[in-house]
């Protein structure tokens, strides 16, 4: 059984910072008058012209297998009550046509699927006015202390309606907590102590444990009850031991059998030489 850590010692109380926004990396604000509007199709924008792929690639390692390890495990074992879920990282979120898209390491929407044509440009990138709703969990993951995402990212992530908002420091570079985890109320996060959340029925843990040949504190998703949201190699394994397991106890009930049949036979035998060729009741 794989270990979980539910609350590691180093996971004190959460506090919300503060919901200033920044503007000094480029991120301008959104203006009071660009609500985040779901249009009807005949009013949707021609994306043809925006910008939806730089193409350059920015993760670092242990960010790119953070975010397999998430999306993995949620499409091999997780079982959305709400039925289909579209979970995937580094794609933009485009709330309008005239901001520029937030890019999150990992969100997840349920409810939505990647269309059948998705070559389309109107189809490779997340369109809120597409989908008809934003995603339910964004996740950054803190690589440095420049990403401001507990400071303008965390407003954008509520100004367009992300209903839960984590943020993964496993180095704790941004504050002493590792895991931060927002609940959008109203038209603010507030910030959560545990780690259910509730309004999608999906947990989240920290875990010690080696994943991809890397031991390390990893995020993972859980069930209500703790136990993790397994990987593909995580479930392969478990069900070879499965498998392992039954073989065994079917060779011991072989083995039972066997001996049983040959306790019958030295009885038999036993019998036939005192002159008794079978036993009465």
């Amino acid at each position: 059984m794989l270990p979980l850590i539910k609350s590691p010692p180093s996971l004190s109380p959460l506090t919300p910072p503060s919901l200033k926004v920044f503007t000094d990396n480029g991120w301008p604000p959104l203006e009071e008058e660009e609500e985040t509007e779901l249009l009807d199709s005949e009013e949707w924008p021609n994306v043809e012209q925006l910008v939806t792929e730089d193409e350059v690639p920015v993760d670092n390692f242990p960010s790119a297998k953070q975010q397999r390890l998430l999306i993995d495990s949620l499409y091999s074992s997780w079982h959305s009550s709400a039925g289909l879920f579209l979970a995937d990282a580094n794609i933009g979120i485009f709330s309008s046509p005239k901001q520029p898209p937030i890019v999150p390491d990992v969100f997840v929407s349920l409810n939505t699927q990647v269309a059948a044509d998705w070559w389309q440009k109107r189809h490779r990138s997340y369109f809120i006015w597409e989908f008809g709703k934003p995603p339910e969990v964004v996740i950054e993951l803190v690589s440095n202390r420049v990403g401001q995402e507990d400071t303008t990212k965390l407003q954008y992530y509520a100004k367009i309606g992300i209903r839960y908002y984590l943020i993964f420091d496993s180095q704790t570079q941004l504050s002493d907590n590792p895991l931060r985890i927002y609940e959008l109320r109203g038209l603010n996060y507030v910030a959560l102590t545990e780690g259910w959340l509730a309004q999608i029925e999906l947990g989240v843990t920290l875990w010690h444990g080696p994943y991809e040949n890397k031991i390390d504190w990893w995020l993972r998703w859980c069930d209500q009850e703790g136990r993790l949201i397994l990987t593909g190699a995580e479930r392969a394994k478990e069900e070879h031991l499965r498998a392992e397991q039954e073989r065994h106890r079917a060779e011991q009930e072989h083995l039972r059998a066997e001996q049983e049949h040959l306790r019958a036979e030295r009885l038999a035998a036993k019998l036939r030489e005192l002159g008794i060729s079978e036993l009465t009741f």
